[in-house]
């Protein structure tokens, strides 16, 4: 294309955008910030970016991809791509990488340069390059030396990571490359193994296969704290330019290269004779040293049948070998999903590869089915799946056949998102077995910790070890069961913000000897209860979204894995292995799961059931663009219009139930992308009862453009009325949130 070819489809897309955006600011379908935005930026980024001699010279399909786009009409989609610079947020950067089924096949088909849509708000090369730069800035002139870098099975993972390691190198940072793909945790368990300074993962963990993002982890494994975060996007990676991109090749790189995998060079790679570090087996040895009871488990291991579901993920691995070390003899594998491919055959082009969500869940099921037969299916004691960079994991357990017409109505989606599943999946209907039960997180983590604190203390006199000093952190949508159980055992509580960039900063407060306190530790989190005395010790870091892990006690002098503790993030492989013995313990009494759970935690009289359901808006999909942007606003607007109302003395009944105090909880982290100063990045709760047990918070989701509704309903249950008790809880929790959504206009 010369340049009177590119002058003149620059004019017609300026015509076209402006045309556009008009429009859709008549309609009422994009907020006037937004539209102001939009006007002021995208012709000047787009125009800054097809100028750049760096990107002409290294990515000439950018402008091909530019101009299919304008030639296919796609005017929201370029207005997405170029409106802003990506966010930078509490864990790193995620976002679209393609925009449709035909981009998705030609990023996987042909390369980094594949001629699809790329701009400042995509995850594409230029765009890595330029924040790798802003961190490896930052790294050079504050004494980092070292980076760990990792890919999941993202489309085109290994070749950003090896772009971005080419980069590194020049800078003179040594990097640490593992060979394959990796799951998170293990990445972030390298790092502190290693003595790493910095880790980065490529990878949009649970979103559909669009996305791709790119994870950064400090030294101790954590994400970047928020503050650590704000200086080094603001004083480095928001002042990089092209001129800052250096590049070395790997082949070049000599001993400022080092490989990390398994024990044994993979067949068919060049390691260019660099060293190889075995991080697969001291990663899977470390979780290993996590079982409690080691004879129990030994005995029953063997007898256990498990199923697992890598959902084409970087768990494929990890997650059988650990079970097999552990004694797991009887490991049937969905081996369709048991192999790394970022396009997620399995999938619609929406949907996300989420071990917590129970469609993704059904899809793992039937192809489980379809492999090993109805019958192996049935003789399951559990089965996982675990999301693509394995921080996540799901469990599906048998649901003894008294329960199953209750959990069948439990179960039922509601009508919005049944209506959106039809009109999305084709083969879509809805489910007919009922012989099996996705727990979700909340249930699955509150029986893990009550086995857990029980057998400690069975095996050591009747008392928990160090409970005085012990702590469990959760994120404030996660369940309060875990709370009530915590406190059974003498067991202290934190809720923190969601995500676990809070979860472990608010442990790290208190290894350093601070007292947490909600107001002047805002940023981190909401409330603790029960954190008397000297608590130091994390025994459980949970999170709703299906994350765990253990911290453990302070880190020795030198350390950074905490005294019996595990990675500062989530790991879905220690989840499996340690639900695991769980499930082998349940099998020794003669239970179910879900017996298990009935027995020991919701007839605990001091306990009781939850009900803690999770609903989005959109019900399927996201928010997509500066049209979605402007709904996902109006929403949240509208409610703080319910909130103003509700505070100057209006009555608010929510499906029957009276709110008798609402909160709202704003930290500020995400007021710059949604031109909201104050904007609730933590939600917004409404209570319905004087002990705080029940509640509803509309909360916008950090990691994907949707809003999540989070009811919680309790209930003092017997066992006479503990099935009827929990379909009712359910149905209610359902009912509060068809409430909210249809106050504040959420569909």
């Amino acid at each position: 294309m010369d340049a009177a070819e590119k002058e003149n489809a620059l004019k017609l897309l300026d015509e076209k955008l402006n045309h556009y955006l008009d429009e859709k600011l008549e309609a009422g379908e994009i907020r006037e910030e937004l539209y102001k935005q939009a006007k002021g930026n995208v012709m000047r980024n787009l125009k800054a970016w097809i100028s750049d001699d760096f990107i002409a010279r290294n990515s000439p399909g950018l402008l091909q991809g530019l101009m299919n786009a304008i030639r296919q009409e796609r005017w929201e989609d370029i207005i997405y791509a170029y409106a802003n610079e990506i966010s930078f947020g509490t864990g790193g950067i995620r976002g679209l990488a393609c925009f449709n089924k035909e981009e998705v096949g030609k990023l996987s088909e042909e390369g980094l340069d594949a001629p699809i849509l790329r701009g400042p708000n995509t995850i594409n090369d230029i765009v890595l390059l330029l924040k790798s730069a802003g961190l490896a800035k930052y790294a050079s002139e504050n004494g980092l030396k070292s980076i760990v870098i990792g890919y999941d099975s993202r489309i085109r993972g290994r070749d950003f990571a090896e772009l971005i390691t080419s980069l590194f190198l020049a800078y003179g940072i040594k990097v640490y490359l593992f060979d394959e793909s990796c799951p998170y945790p293990e990445l972030t368990f390298a790092i502190p193994t290693i003595g790493a300074d910095l880790g980065v993962l490529i990878s949009a963990s649970h979103n559909d296969k669009r996305y791709n993002g790119y994870k950064i982890s400090s030294r101790t494994g954590a994400q970047i704290d928020v503050v650590q975060r704000n200086m080094i996007y603001n004083e480095y990676i928001s002042k990089m330019s092209t001129s800052d991109i250096m590049l070395k090749p790997i082949s070049e790189a000599k001993e400022g290269l080092t490989f990390v995998g398994g024990s044994e060079r993979l067949p068919g790679k060049d390691y260019m004779g660099r060293d190889l570090i075995d991080m697969h087996t001291k990663h899977i040895d470390h979780m290993k040293g996590f079982i409690i009871d080691k004879p129990m488990f030994s005995e029953w291991a063997g007898k256990l049948n498990v199923g697992y579901c890598a959902f084409y993920g970087a768990g494929y691995k990890s997650v059988p070998r650990i079970l097999r070390e552990m004694g797991v003899r009887d490991l049937k594998i969905v081996a369709e999903m048991n192999r790394l491919d970022g396009t997620f055959p399995c999938f619609h082009l929406y949907q996300q590869p989420d071990p917590g969500d129970p469609v993704a869940e059904s899809v793992a099921v039937e192809a489980f089915k379809e492999e090993h037969g109805e019958d192996a299916f049935r003789q399951l004691d559990v089965m996982y799946a675990t999301d693509p960079d394995a921080d996540r994991v799901g469990f599906v357990v048998k649901v003894p056949e008294a329960q199953r017409e209750a959990y069948r109505k439990m179960s039922k989606p509601v009508p919005g998102l049944d209506k959106a599943l039809k009109e999305t999946l084709d083969n879509y209907k809805e489910r007919e077995d009922h012989d099996w039960y996705l727990l979700t997180a909340d249930e699955a983590f509150s029986l893990l910790l009550w086995y857990r604190l029980e057998r400690m203390k069975e095996l050591n006199g009747g008392r928990v070890p160090d409970a005085e000093k012990s702590f469990i952190v959760i994120n404030h949508t996660t369940t309060d069961m875990l709370t009530k159980i915590a406190q059974k055992y003498g067991v202290g509580t934190v809720k923190a913000w969601v995500g676990f960039t809070f979860i472990s900063g608010c442990v790290e407060k208190i290894w350093n000897g601070e007292k947490l306190d909600p107001e002047k530790d805002h940023d981190f989190m909401l409330e603790t209860i029960g954190m008397d005395g000297d608590r130091s010790i994390n025994i459980g870091a949970f999170e709703q979204s299906n994350g765990f892990t253990i911290l453990g006690g302070k880190p020795l002098p030198g350390k950074y894995l905490g005294q019996n503790g595990h990675t500062r993030d989530k790991d879905g492989i220690l989840a499996c292995a340690l639900f695991t013995e769980l499930v082998a313990y349940a099998k020794s009494k003669g239970k179910s799961i879900i017996e298990l759970l009935d027995e020991k935690v919701y007839l605990d009289p001091g306990i009781g059931f939850f009900a803690n359901h999770v609903e989005a808006s959109p019900y399927w999909g996201q928010y997509e663009g500066p049209t979605g942007l402007s709904k996902k606003i109006g929403v949240l607007k509208r409610l703080d219009k319910i909130i103003e109302e509700f505070n100057a003395g209006k009555e608010l009944v929510l499906a029957g139930r009276k709110v008798l105090s609402v909160e709202r909880y704003a930290t500020g982290k995400y007021d710059a992308l949604h031109n909201w100063k104050g904007f609730p990045d933590e939600g917004i709760r409404f209570f319905f009862d004087e002990d705080r047990l029940s509640y509803m918070t509309v909360r916008p989701s950090g990691t994907s453009h949707c809003i999540r509704f989070h009811s919680q309903i309790h209930k003092d249950v017997n066992r006479e009325n503990l099935l009827e008790k929990k379909v009712e809880a359910y149905q209610e929790a359902k009912d509060v949130i068809a409430a909210i959504r249809e106050l504040c206009g959420a569909g």
